[in-house]
């Protein structure tokens, strides 16, 4: 795919006709990045976007401040990122490390602000992709963020999901274990009394059996330990859903307090001076 084909599948620039998007390809620089390689961190000064050739690049947010590191989403060929640069002069927001040998294009600010401005429809586009971000993030703050996921997740599983759970259960109790234990006496004890028995000493059918219940747990208790992870992983997102709209609503909390803070003093300073 040609970076001309590649440019046609960027919202920020989908409105440019084909003469000026082929005028704006021939401007991208091409940059290759190691496995593991950064491309730019959080804080720097961003002056460019990228697409993605080849390769595969995570979008995060890295630790500091008593918070964790926190993967965005993975850019693949065809995705860009960066592209809150081309449109404000403030800092990086995230940070970009590419995962895997990876080639992309950069486009600079100077080249989208040339081939962009004199286009009414890209600059309908990019206000187009700006309002659809604005949207996805109000969206995300008027839904209800707090959901029993463990109970939706319950709910959805078949019948057979829910055997094997129940037996992870049960294995991992006492009452199997002293159960178990009876089994073999009485079976032993069974035998014994016989003057023919069923299955005498060394009870290689008892062994039989008991190899089968070893055989069959394991793959039953897979199943549920990995049922359970995905049951973590899920909580984990809902609590981070939760946490930001919360640090969101804090922060929107703290700018009105202060806007009423000056407008309060503003209001004594006009009243001191009448």
């Amino acid at each position: 795919m040609n970076p001309s084909e590649l440019l046609a599948q960027v919202p920020l620039v989908r409105g440019l006709s084909p003469d000026r998007r082929a005028s704006l390809a021939e401007r991208l620089n091409e940059r290759r990045f190691a496995p593991d390689q950064m491309i730019f961190s959080k804080g720097d000064r961003g002056s460019a976007m990228f697409i993605v050739v080849e390769g595969a690049v995570e979008i995060f947010v890295p630790p500091g401040d008593g918070v964790q590191r926190l993967s965005l989403r993975q850019a693949r060929p065809g995705d860009h990122f960066g592209e809150l640069a081309l449109v404000d002069d403030k800092p990086r927001s995230a940070s970009a490390m590419a995962r895997e040998e990876t080639r992309v294009l950069e486009l600079s600010r100077e080249d989208f602000a040339q081939h962009i401005v004199a286009s009414p429809e890209a600059v309908l586009a990019v206000l187009g992709e700006m309002a659809d971000r604005l949207r996805d993030t109000t969206t995300l703050l008027s839904q209800r963020a707090s959901r029993d996921v463990v109970k939706e997740f319950d709910e959805s599983l078949t019948w057979a999901q829910r055997l094997a759970d129940r037996v992870a259960e049960l294995n991992g109790s006492w009452a199997f274990i002293l159960c178990l234990v009876a089994i073999t006496a009485v079976w032993v004890l069974f035998n014994q009394a016989m003057r023919a028995p069923i299955d005498g000493y060394p009870f290689v059918f008892f062994n039989l059996l008991l190899g089968l219940l070893v055989a069959l747990q394991g793959p039953l208790i897979m199943m549920s330990q990995n049922r359970q992870a995905q049951k973590d992983r899920a909580q984990a997102a809902t609590d981070f859903r939760v946490n930001l709209k919360n640090e969101v609503g804090i922060e929107n909390l703290a700018r009105e307090l202060q806007a009423f803070r000056k407008e309060t003093e503003a209001r004594l300073l006009e009243l001191e001076r009448g």
